[in-house]
């Protein structure tokens, strides 16, 4: 992405964020967390598009007509960032674009009236977090609320990154208001986006799945960013698909899932083409192996960053907000991702 966006580090895993770039040596062993009930998804799991649904940022990075993509790649559902602090404990798109009478509400509309439905982001890299900016998990709660209200969603996603990630107490706080959020929406979906290390969550974020599971959030799925590594060994997919069974392991450990349970309450949202690393590129191949992963293993989300950028550069263009800034067709990546149902 252009480091002159906004949002340019907007997916910078925390690996990066804490400790600088990964070498093809790092890993992290999996800690014994203690155990928690496991709770059944709930029924909106079931229709099965939702498990497909790309980012797509309408702030910035040219964006495409939302209906332009479904009628071009077959996806149903987007992932729309992001919500910000208006300042305050209040919901804004970008923390300055108002949730209802505006762009963003025409852009849910017209996704809607084709078919298709949303995930609302809350977070990101950059700019002013709810989680820092609302001083309790009630008052969290009662923002999240306000955009879950606004467009009466099926399902939600807190992209947790940077200084809301690395404070324990802010962290807590997210679990505590998710809590809330499930217990007064019957049926919505949540997710908990995060870095990641090549071989799964680091401490932080293990420390994050940790909390959830001790205080019996039922969440739908921990989703990780295995991106940004910075230096690794073998593919881009090789490394996803290493994170991806460290996420499940931790998550297995945190709530005494079985194998198989544990697997359907991850999920993986990669980056197309070049990343924010030099010499780090995500290829079509690499999406067709966490593909094949996803449907071996049922997991709850494959999401990726984003729509935006899934276009060819051009002639002197470079990878940024609104391209992959590597050969390839329009809408390469969404029509890999558009094949997963679950």
């Amino acid at each position: 992405m252009s480091k002159t966006s906004p949002h340019a580090r907007r997916r910078i895993t925390v690996a990066l964020a804490a400790a600088g770039a990964l070498t093809g040596s790092a890993a992290l062993t999996l800690a014994a967390e203690p155990s928690a009930q496991a709770s059944p998804a709930p029924a909106a799991q079931a229709s099965g598009t939702i498990h497909a649904a790309p980012y797509e940022y309408l702030g910035w990075g040219n964006p495409q007509k939302p209906t332009d993509v479904m009628a071009a790649t077959g996806v149903k559902w987007f992932t729309l960032a992001f919500i910000l602090s208006d300042g305050g404990c209040n919901p804004a798109w970008d923390g300055n674009r108002p949730l209802k009478g505006g762009s963003d509400e025409a852009a849910i509309k017209s996704i809607r009236g084709a078919g298709g439905d949303i995930v609302v982001s809350v977070g990101g890299w950059s700019g002013a977090k709810l989680g820092e900016k609302c001083g309790s998990a009630t008052a969290l709660a009662g923002a999240y609320q306000k955009v879950i209200d606004a467009y009466k969603l099926k399902a939600f996603d807190i992209d947790i990154e940077d200084t809301e990630f690395s404070n324990a107490t802010v962290r807590q706080r997210v679990v505590d208001a998710l809590k809330i959020v499930k217990s007064k929406n019957p049926g919505i979906v949540t997710y908990v986006t995060m870095g990641t290390t090549p071989s799964g969550p680091d401490a932080t974020g293990k420390d994050l799945i940790k909390r959830g599971a001790a205080a019996g959030l039922a969440n739908d799925a921990w989703v990780i960013m295995p991106f940004d590594f910075g230096g690794h060994s073998g593919t881009m997919g090789d490394a996803s698909v290493s994170a991806m069974e460290g996420l499940k392991n931790a998550v297995k450990s945190a709530y005494g899932y079985s194998d198989a349970d544990a697997y359907k309450h991850t999920g993986i949202s990669s980056m197309n083409g070049k990343t924010d690393v030099a010499g780090e590129t995500v290829t079509t191949a690499d999406f067709k192996k966490i593909l094949a992963y996803a449907k071996q293993r049922h997991i709850a989300r494959f999401a990726f960053w984003a729509v935006n950028r899934d276009r060819d550069c051009g002639s002197g263009g470079s990878a940024g907000d609104s391209c992959s800034g590597i050969g390839q067709s329009p809408y390469d990546f969404t029509k890999i991702v558009a094949q997963y149902g679950g």
